[in-house]
């Protein structure tokens, strides 16, 4: 059945807007009085909601008392929120002035994770990761990718994966999954990274495709993880078996964005140690630059030049990173208002990296605008002017929420 959604005092579609480059507020093109009509979860038409609702006299009315702005629901193109645990001891440590890669070489760190994750079965992690979407539903995110990454052998990244699969159809938010099992070398794995690597490719990448438990792969390049050159092996291989490929990238050292742009990455990731080099590589590519200010807020550390990015043509993506070491709050909006306000972003940069940019980097089509044909994944904030959004830093959050028109 047809509903009408509305009246909102400002819709913003963030409808034909370029991909790539920077933005300007003045391009956003603002339905004033508007109204959405959905059908079956997708969205028919967006304009005056008296129009819309002149032009269908017998549609199910829903109605918005009150002053609200209606944005597309964001989309968190890079979480880790399949864990068990937590890792305040090391946050402590990092507080104190310890670093993150000391903390890792002394046993804490990921590893730290894959301990609590390994020790938690299936039904846990599947509940756990249900509570974390549904926080980051009630806070507007409607899509959220899921890497797998804290179990690190076979069975164990398998537990993960069927997890985020079984919490998937527990959540109305829409939840991607990715297979991070390139996260570190295990422990307790004898051999070398590149062996590992292989062990990954020969015994657990056939398991998932089988099982159909993700069609994304992913790999941390850095000193405590893999280094470039075994990393382009493994994510060759990869791709002849057809996954997509995303980049832990540049996070301490800058090597890794070259390996997503050579290797065709749909999304080169963190890239706050990117220097100009990489900048201009990035721009000149087809793979998105995700940024991800939660980590450097909870690292203590820069930003990513999202700046320097948008300037020389790249397209920026913005997610939270979410995950119990170096990103624990979990809180996109905020971290992207606190980012813009550091890195000098426009609300349409923000908006733009956290709806369709942010599809783009999981090749996602179907969302992230609000447009005939799309999901009507939506959000309502209580005020008259988008502006007002980040004006609060993430301290304003969404009063309506709707995943698939449904809230």
């Amino acid at each position: 059945m047809k509903k009408l959604i509305g009246p909102f005092t400002q819709i913003i579609p963030l409808a034909g807007l370029p991909l790539k480059g920077t933005l300007k507020d003045e391009l956003l093109h603002t339905i004033i009085n508007g109204g959405v009509l959905v059908e079956d979860g997708l969205i028919l038409a967006v304009g005056g909601f008296e129009e819309l609702r002149r032009a269908n006299p017998q549609v199910q009315i829903e109605e918005i008392e009150g002053n609200h702005v209606l944005l597309p629901g964001f989309i968190d193109c890079h979480t880790h929120i399949c864990f068990a645990g937590n890792r305040a001891k090391g946050y402590a440590l990092r507080i104190s002035g310890k670093t993150y890669l000391e903390i890792a070489k002394a046993g804490g760190g990921i590893w730290d994770t894959v301990t609590q994750t390994r020790a938690a079965d299936e039904a846990t992690l599947s509940q756990l990761v249900v509570q974390r979407a549904n926080r980051h539903l009630a806070e507007g995110v409607t899509t959220i990718e899921v890497k797998s990454g804290y179990g690190l052998s076979l069975d164990e990244e398998l537990k993960q994966l069927r997890a985020i699969k079984a919490a998937s159809t527990q959540t109305k938010a829409h939840l991607v999954s990715t297979c991070l099992a390139a996260h570190m070398v295990p422990k307790d794995f004898k051999g070398s990274q590149q062996e590992y690597l292989d062990h990954i490719v020969n015994e657990l990448l056939p398991v998932i495709k089988k099982e159909n438990l993700t069609n994304r792969i992913d790999i941390f390049i850095e000193e405590s993880a893999f280094s470039a050159d075994n990393a382009m092996v493994y994510i060759n291989k990869a791709k002849l078996m057809g996954f997509d490929i995303t980049v832990h990238a540049d996070q301490f050292t800058p090597a890794g964005s070259v390996v997503a742009v050579v290797s065709g990455a749909v999304s080169a990731d963190h890239l706050e140690a990117s220097g100009e080099a990489e900048i201009r590589l990035l721009a000149n590519s087809n793979t998105v630059a995700v940024t991800l200010p939660g980590a450097s807020l909870g690292l203590g550390m820069s930003y990513a030049p999202a700046r320097k990015l948008l300037n020389i043509g790249a397209c920026l993506a913005i997610a939270s990173d979410w995950n119990p070491g170096s990103a624990p709050m979990g809180d996109l909006l905020m971290q992207a208002a606190v980012m813009s306000a550091a890195e000098k972003l426009s609300a349409a940069e923000v908006f733009a990296g956290l709806t369709y940019r942010a599809a783009t980097a999981l090749k996602i089509n179907n969302r992230g605008i609000l447009a005939q044909g799309m999901l009507a994944d939506m959000q309502a904030y209580p005020c008259i002017d988008y502006r007002e959004i980040l004006y609060y830093q993430g301290k304003m959050k969404p009063s309506r929420v709707w995943a698939g028109g449904i809230d």
